[in-house]
C-alpha cells in the first residue's frame, strides 16, 4: 500500500475515534484553564512572595502550570491511538491490508504527532496570551528573550509526551496497563523521585523532568542542572525515540 494510502487511512482511524479526538480536547482545555487560574492566582500572591520568589519569578513558566495535568491527557491520546487497534481486535485486519510493518507503524506514528503538535501549538500559545493577560503587570512578552523558545518548546513538550506514549503503548498493545503504568509514573512517581534528593540527580534524566526545562525563561537560584533548555528536550526526544524503536521491534517479531 502506498504511503499516501497509509496516511489516509490512519488518519481516518484517529478521527473516528471519538476517544482519541476527546482526549486532545480535554489536554487543551485543562492546559489553559488550570494555566489561567494558576495566573490569576499567582498576580494575586505576588506581594506576598520573599525577594527571593520575586527575583526568580516565571511568569511565562506560570503560565504552563496547567500542563502539569494537560500532559496527561497527551499521554492517553497516545496510548489509544496505537492500542485501541489491540483491544478490538482490528490489528489483524490492519496489518493484513497494509502488510509492511514499518510503514503501519511509523504511518500511525506521523499522523497522530502531526495532529499532537497542531493541537499543542494552538494550545500553549493560547495558554501563554491569556496567562500573561491574567498577570498584568508582571507579564512577560512573546518577544522578550526565550519567550518564544519556551512557548514552541511546550507545544514541543506535549507532542512527545504523545509520542512517548505511543511507544510504551506498542510494546504492551493493552491500553489498561499502558495507562496504569504512564498516568501514576508522570503524576506521582517522577515528582517523588525529584523530591528525593537520593533521587533527584537521576530524576532531571527522566522525560518529563528533562523535556520540562524547555519551558523556563528564568532560571532558579542555585540551579545546577547539567543541561539546558533544548538539551532537556534533546533528553526528551531520545526517550521518546527509544520507545518507539522498542515497540516497532516488538511489532516485527511477534505475532498481532
Amino acid at each position: 500500500m502506498a504511503v499516501t494510502q497509509v496516511v489516509r487511512s490512519e488518519w481516518t482511524k484517529i478521527r473516528s475515534v471519538r476517544s482519541t479526538v476527546w482526549t486532545l480536547g480535554l489536554a487543551a482545555v485543562v492546559t489553559i484553564g488550570l494555566g489561567a487560574l494558576i495566573s490569576a492566582l499567582s498576580r494575586s500572591e505576588y506581594d506576598n512572595l520573599s525577594p527571593r520568589d520575586q527575583l526568580t519569578f516565571d511568569p511565562t513558566f506560570i503560565s504552563f502550570a496547567g500542563l502539569s495535568l494537560g500532559q496527561l491527557a497527551m499521554v492517553v491520546f497516545g496510548v489509544l491511538v496505537v492500542s485501541n487497534e489491540y483491544s478490538t481486535g482490528m490489528i489483524r485486519m490492519s496489518l493484513a491490508a497494509v502488510p509492511q510493518r514499518g510503514a503501519f507503524f511509523f504511518g500511525k506514528v506521523a499522523v497522530a504527532t502531526a495532529l499532537a503538535l497542531l493541537v499543542s501549538l494552538a494550545t500553549t500559545f493560547a495558554t501563554f496570551f491569556l496567562g500573561q493577560a491574567l498577570l498584568g503587570p508582571l507579564a512577560a512578552s512573546v518577544g522578550d528573550p526565550g519567550v518564544l523558545r519556551a512557548v514552541v518548546g511546550a507545544a514541543l513538550y506535549m507532542t512527545l509526551m504523545a509520542v512517548f506514549s505511543m511507544g510504551v503503548a506498542a510494546m504492551l498493545r493493552s491500553p489498561m496497563l499502558s495507562l496504569g503504568i504512564l498516568v501514576p509514573f508522570f503524576f506521582l512517581v517522577s515528582s517523588v523521585l525529584g523530591a528525593v534528593s537520593a533521587t533527584e540527580k537521576v530524576a532531571r534524566f527522566l522525560p518529563d523532568q528533562a523535556g520540562s526545562k524547555i519551558m523556563q525563561v528564568v532560571t532558579p537560584l542555585n540551579d545546577d542542572t547539567p543541561y539546558g533548555p533544548w538539551g532537556g528536550l534533546g533528553i526528551m526526544a531520545l526517550w521518546a525515540a527509544a520507545a518507539l524503536a522498542i515497540g516497532y521491534a516488538l511489532l516485527r517479531h511477534r505475532d498481532a
